[in-house]
């Protein structure tokens, strides 16, 4: 049964993004696919499989329930790293379960070694540094107490990596910052290794880092928006574009959002369409409804102001974005009947209707919008 909102994911992209990536990595780093937010709203289940066909088998999230989803469907030659969030519980799974996880504070090391005493294996962690983002990641204070128990601990903890992160890396506005994240990190590092701990990986860059900073790649790089075919930030594209002498993107969308027409109607002039006033129709129109609305994700803010496309012509929003429909002006596209394909984000023969438009009317970021594509919107794989 086909449903009435759906979304693609495009394999050939995915692979099209996946080599222009590995093409600005260096020689012999790590490529770790960060997948939290429900794989920035592309779904978790959808893209593990896919990934891993290509050749990812590394993949980083934020949180315990990220990490069990990944776990669930992974291959057993997969690595999953957690980034953020472990529930007392979850700590112990993922001890348990050979689940890497970021170690930022005290509390969590000294809870992780009770843990592993206490079920007699090693847990296998992330020292994350703070260098200037100040989020989270160890003091320098802390970070001698965390090397002196890690030193007295080693056959209970085995340290994967040392990793931070970089506080906003796809504005050059932050361009000192981050150089002095890095020469910190790389400080602390040297430190480290004075006394006697060398982690399996040094790992610092997001997309942003990997793409402006390449020095800072390291031996791991975390590799998240790029993927999904989208640079950081215009400036990153702009920057990369003036750089290397591009015009045509490197990248390409791997979602596409689609829908159908649930009802078409006559509206005639002197009308207001939907809720209030918020449209009036100054000539006689035809309006078709489109079974989606803000609770899918569709930002209420496009009020009178998004687009759909429709036989590949652009069909405005008109009236308020409701919870479950938004209506759109069909007056000038000729034969639209009931079922007729409706895309929302992608491209309909010539014409795309891009996350970044999206993301400019309503004020989000490209993040912002993917994330809250709900998961019960079904993702189905194309091409």
């Amino acid at each position: 049964m086909k449903p009435s909102t759906y979304i693609e994911i495009s394999k050939s992209a995915l692979k099209q993004n996946h080599d222009f990536i590995q093409s600005i990595m260096l020689p012999d780093v790590k490529f770790s696919s960060v997948i939290k937010g429900n794989a920035y709203g592309h779904g978790i289940e959808v893209m593990v499989p896919l990934l891993e066909e290509i050749g990812v088998d590394h993949f980083s999230v934020f949180s315990g329930d990220e990490a069990l989803r990944v776990k669930e469907i992974c291959s057993d030659l997969s690595t999953v790293m957690v980034m953020g969030m472990l529930t007392p519980e979850q700590l112990i799974w993922a001890i348990e379960d050979g689940v890497e996880f970021y170690v930022f504070d005290l509390y969590r090391l000294e809870r992780t070694l009770e843990i592993a005493k206490k079920l007699k294996t090693k847990a296998k962690i992330h020292l994350e540094l703070e260098t200037g983002m100040n989020r989270t990641g160890l003091s320098i204070e802390e970070l001698e107490k965390a090397s002196q128990l890690i030193q007295e601990n080693q056959s209970h903890l085995i340290l994967k990596g040392v990793c931070t992160h970089f506080a906003g890396a796809e504005s050059i506005a932050n361009y000192y910052r981050i150089k002095s994240q890095f020469i910190r990190y790389k400080k602390l590092i040297k430190k480290l290794k004075a006394e006697g701990i060398e982690p399996t990986l040094k790992h610092v860059s997001c997309s942003a880092g990997t793409i402006r900073y390449p020095k800072t790649q390291m031996d791991m790089v975390r590799i998240g928006i790029m993927q999904y075919g989208f640079f950081p930030t215009k400036e990153v594209m702009v920057n990369y574009f003036a750089e290397n002498q591009m015009v045509d993107d490197p990248l390409r969308r791997v979602l596409s959002w689609k829908s159908q027409v649930m009802s078409i109607k006559e509206v005639k002039t002197g009308e207001f369409i939907g809720y209030g006033t918020a449209y009036f129709a100054s000539k006689d129109m035809k309006i078709a409804t489109i079974p989606i609305g803000y609770s899918y994700g569709f930002p209420r803010s496009l009020t009178n102001l998004g687009n759909v496309l429709i036989k590949q012509t652009y069909a405005p929003v008109v009236g308020i974005v409701n919870m479950n429909s938004i209506s759109v002006d069909i007056t000038d596209i000729p034969e639209v009947g009931i079922g007729e394909m409706v895309t929302i984000i992608g491209r309909d023969g010539e014409l795309e209707i891009s996350v970044s438009s999206f993301s400019d009317i309503s004020n989000q970021v490209n993040y912002e919008l993917l994330v809250r594509l709900p998961d019960d919107i079904p993702r189905i794989v194309v091409d």
